[in-house]
């Protein structure tokens, strides 16, 4: 065989190689399909978190409310780090802004700030147990009540002088098992990757 035919008969395999596109096409459509798939369960979460963040409560037990926001955007912030992140928990926190009816921006920039927090150690938190996560929950959403606090206090508004939002803290640990055993089956139930 001459070194031409060789040549012409290597360049030939064309089908085989179309149709390794069209396979890769395929799978790069149902890998883009997932991925939206899973964006609406994150959504969706997110608005149940919103759901309950407003839902009213008696004035005496408003300290004690969970910091369901936050409690959601670490979840996700710990299991996907790569798909939410510092923009999501901006967005987040401006819709909570918008909810809570506060000054926009001020949500927002303690949400940022906890999911930086959370990116940061985003690794070490999952090899955590239940236990262990519910008392890093405590400084967590305990930071993002002290830079809400703090910017109440900056821009001029109103708030109590003692630290009894805190308690919002200890309510969302207690309320972070159930929270992640929950998240964790919808992301794994529809594949959110």
């Amino acid at each position: 065989m001459t070194r031409r035919r060789r040549a012409r008969m290597s360049w030939c395999r064309l089908p085989r190689c179309h149709g390794h596109r069209r396979r890769t096409q395929h799978w790069t459509i149902d890998v883009m399909q997932s991925r939206a798939h899973g964006i609406w369960v994150i959504v969706l979460t997110f608005f149940i978190a919103y759901l309950l963040a407003i839902v009213p409560f008696p004035e005496w037990a408003m300290s004690y409310r969970p910091e369901w926001v936050p409690l959601v955007l670490i979840y996700w912030v710990m299991a996907l780090p790569y798909r939410v992140g510092i923009g999501s928990a901006w967005v987040a926190g401006l819709i909570l802004d918008i909810l809570e009816g506060s000054i926009l921006g001020l949500n927002a920039l303690a949400l940022v700030i906890l999911a930086y927090t959370t990116l940061s150690i985003h690794k070490r938190l999952r090899m955590f147990s239940l236990p262990q996560q519910s008392g890093l929950i405590i400084a967590l959403v305990g930071l993002n009540l002290m830079v809400c606090h703090w910017l109440q206090l900056a821009t001029g508004q109103t708030v109590s002088s003692n630290l009894v939002f805190l308690l919002a803290a200890i309510s969302s640990a207690f309320v972070w098992p159930l929270i992640f055993q929950v998240l964790r089956q919808l992301r794994r139930s529809f594949s959110v990757t």
